[in-house]
């Protein structure tokens, strides 16, 4: 089973947040807050119920910081993913 986003739809994925700080901290789960970081795992074609095209910026596999409250969480077979707009996202993250 495949998930397709419709219109200018993104589908992103959650990357972990990290087990140990930069100090050398490990964090308890509780203590972890969610980064806004996400993997982009589907991107839909950026046509528009009115027939615009928007062109979609962002790819399958691009690293991405989306605004924190936005979005629809769908449980997907073993993985929880984000449905946002493109326009939701607001960096590109650049290795």
């Amino acid at each position: 089973m495949n998930i397709k986003p419709l219109g200018d739809r993104v589908v992103l994925k959650q990357i972990e947040a990290e087990e140990k700080t930069k100090s050398g901290i490990i964090l308890t789960t509780t203590a972890k807050e969610k980064p806004s970081i996400f993997e982009v795992v589907v991107v839909g074609d950026g046509k528009q119920s009115d027939g615009t095209e928007v062109k979609m910026i962002v790819k399958a596999g691009d690293k991405v910081v989306a605004n924190k409250y936005t979005g629809s969480i769908v449980k997907f077979e073993e993985d929880e993913l984000i449905i946002v707009k493109q326009n939701d996202i607001v960096a590109i993250v650049e290795d």
